[in-house]
């Protein structure tokens, strides 16, 4: 009986490592296009807020919870700066910043967008490189007859109104979707703020 026992359990040890050793097989392989895949979103959502840069250079001394917090000082303390380049012509001359957010109050959970803010403070626009929602609702926060509503203005901070936006700083939510709305214009409002911080 105490034979079967430990038979059995060889078989599944080897079956265990085997899997594992299958599985980081598989990891090994497809690693290095998914991080392939993830630089061309990203590189691809740069250039979509900073069309007029030439390169896009890491910040120096960019620490992700410090950005965070000077986003929650300014009272968006759901949202995460998840990073900040600075976007530069090709004379190395800096154009502005492109800064990445995630919030996490999107219908369908996390939104992830990066932001173009020019030297001046002004938004060049947003470009959404993860959403989860409701395809014809909350997806349509992807698409320029919302996005278009941020190009281009120099505001301290959006808000959302279901009732028409009347003035620069008012977004008017996508209907059926005004929380996916609201995670967008947050997410966007917390860039701007630590944008804010760095011209401090």
């Amino acid at each position: 009986m105490n034979g079967k026992i430990i038979k059995d359990a060889l078989i599944l040890f080897l079956i265990t490592v085997i899997a594992g050793l299958g599985l980081g097989a598989v990891y090994g392989i497809t690693k290095a296009p998914i991080e392939k895949a993830n630089y061309n979103i990203q590189q691809n959502a740069y250039r979509t807020v900073f069309p007029d840069a030439d390169a896009f250079n890491d910040m120096d001394g960019f620490d992700s919870e410090k950005a965070t917090e000077a986003a929650a000082a300014a009272g968006y303390a759901d949202d995460t700066i998840e990073n900040c380049v600075v976007a530069v012509d090709a004379s190395g001359a800096e154009l502005g910043y492109v800064i990445s957010v995630t919030d996490p109050n999107s219908y369908g959970g996390d939104v992830t967008l990066s932001i173009g803010v020019t030297n001046d403070g002004t938004l060049n626009g947003y470009s959404i490189t993860t959403i989860n929602d409701t395809a014809g609702l909350g997806m349509k926060a992807k698409e320029d007859s919302f996005s278009s509503q941020f190009a281009g203005k120099q505001v301290e901070s959006f808000e959302v109104t279901k009732t028409g936006a009347t003035s620069d700083n008012q977004i008017d939510a996508i209907s059926g979707a005004t929380i996916t709305s609201s995670a967008v214009t947050s997410a966007v409002n917390a860039g701007l703020a630590y944008y804010r911080s760095l011209a401090q």
